[in-house]
C-alpha cells in the first residue's frame, strides 16, 4: 500500500491515483463529515425553523446509513483499521466551504449549501464507481451515487412541499421578518438619516458659497461622519440576542452604508463645476431618494403609500427649505 505522506505536495494526492481502499476510506470520512454538518444545521434551525430542521435531521440519518454501509464493506475487504484520509488530503477533490461556522447563516443559504453538498457527493460516487474494478465496491459506490441523486431530488422536493404548506409559510414569514429586522430596518433608518439630515448642511453651504467643490467637501464629510456614527450606534446599542434583531455587525453595516449613501446621493452632483446645474441635479436626486424611502416603507414596513409619502416628503421638504433659507439668508 502506498504511503499517504510519502508523496509530493505535502502528502496531497490526486484523485485518480487513489486505490480502492483509499477511495472507500475517503468516502467514509466524507459521509461522516456531511452527517455532522447536517446535524449542526438542524440544531441551528430547530428553534426558528422546525420543519426545515426535521429535514436536516433526516438527511443526517441517511448520511449515517451511507457511512455504515461503507464501513461494512471496508471491514470485509481491508479489516478494521480505516485509513485516515480526508478531503483535504486529495489535491483535486472538492472541499466543503466552512459556511457552517457563520453564526447567523440565512435559511435560504443553508438550503442552497445542502443541495450543493448532495450534488458534489453524487459526482464523487459516480467518478469513484467508474474507477473501481472490484464488482462489489463498484456496485456500492454506484448505489450511493443513485442514493445521493435521490437525496438531492427528495430534499429539493421536500423543501418545495414544506414551503407550500403551513410550516413552510411560517418559516418563510419568519425568514422575511428576520431579514427586515437585520437589514431593512437599520438600512432604512440609515437612509432616512443620511438623506434628510444632510440636506440642511449641504444646501446651506451650496447657497451660502455657491461653490460646488466646497459644497461637495461639506457633503462628503457630513455623509461619511454620519455613516460612521450611525453604524457604530446601531451595532453598539443592541447585541440582538434579546431583541432577535440579528447580528449587530450586519445591522451596523446596513445602517452605516445606507446613511453614507443617503448623504452622498445629493453631495456627488456638486462635483459638477457649474453651480446651478449641480444644484438642479442634486434636487432631482433628493426627489429620487425621498421616493425610494417611501417605497421601502411601503414595501417592507407595510406603511400605507399616502402616509409614507406625506411623512417623507414633508420632513425632507422642511429640512431642505431650512438649509436653503439659512444658506441664502
Amino acid at each position: 500500500m502506498r504511503g499517504l505522506l510519502s508523496l509530493p505536495f505535502f502528502g496531497r494526492r490526486r484523485f485518480d491515483s487513489l486505490s480502492a481502499q483509499e477511495i472507500l476510506a475517503l468516502a467514509i470520512a466524507s459521509e461522516e463529515e456531511d452527517g455532522r454538518i447536517y446535524a449542526l444545521y438542524a440544531s441551528r434551525l430547530r428553534q426558528s425553523y422546525p420543519a426545515t430542521a426535521a429535514l436536516f435531521d433526516r438527511m443526517a440519518a441517511e448520511e449515517e446509513e451511507h457511512r455504515r454501509r461503507l464501513i461494512d464493506l471496508y471491514r470485509a475487504r481491508y479489516g478494521n483499521l480505516i485509513l485516515p484520509i480526508r478531503r483535504e488530503h486529495v489535491s483535486d477533490f472538492y472541499v466543503r466551504r466552512p459556511v457552517w461556522l457563520i453564526e447567523n447563516l440565512g435559511l435560504e443559504r443553508i438550503r442552497a449549501e445542502a443541495l450543493a453538498m448532495e450534488r458534489e457527493a453524487q459526482a464523487f460516487y459516480r467518478a469513484a464507481a467508474q474507477r473501481s474494478t472490484d464488482a462489489e465496491v463498484r456496485k456500492l459506490l454506484g448505489d450511493l451515487a443513485a442514493a445521493e441523486a435521490d437525496h438531492e431530488r427528495g430534499a429539493d422536493a421536500m423543501i418545495a412541499v414544506r414551503l407550500a404548506g403551513e410550516a413552510g409559510s411560517e418559516e418563510v414569514s419568519a425568514a422575511r421578518r428576520q431579514f427586515i429586522l437585520t437589514w431593512v430596518q437599520p438600512g432604512l433608518a440609515g437612509l432616512m438619516d443620511g438623506s434628510v439630515s444632510t440636506l440642511a448642511p449641504i444646501f446651506a453651504t451650496a447657497f451660502a458659497t455657491q461653490d460646488p467643490w466646497t459644497t461637495f467637501l461639506v457633503g462628503l464629510s457630513a455623509s461619511v461622519g454620519a455613516g460612521i456614527s450611525m453604524g457604530f450606534t446601531e451595532a453598539a446599542h443592541d447585541d440582538g440576542k434579546l431583541s432577535g434583531r440579528g447580528s449587530p455587525v450586519k445591522r451596523g453595516i446596513a445602517s452605516g452604508v445606507m446613511t453614507t449613501a443617503g448623504g452622498l446621493g445629493h453631495a456627488l452632483p456638486y462635483l459638477i463645476p457649474e453651480f446651478w446645474t449641480a444644484t438642479i441635479v442634486a434636487l432631482a436626486v433628493v426627489f429620487v431618494e425621498l421616493w425610494a424611502i417611501a417605497w421601502i416603507q411601503n414595501r417592507y414596513m407595510e406603511t400605507p403609500w399616502r402616509r409614507a409619502l406625506f411623512q417623507v416628503v414633508l420632513g425632507g421638504s422642511l429640512v431642505l427649505a431650512a438649509g436653503i433659507l439659512i444658506g441664502g439668508g
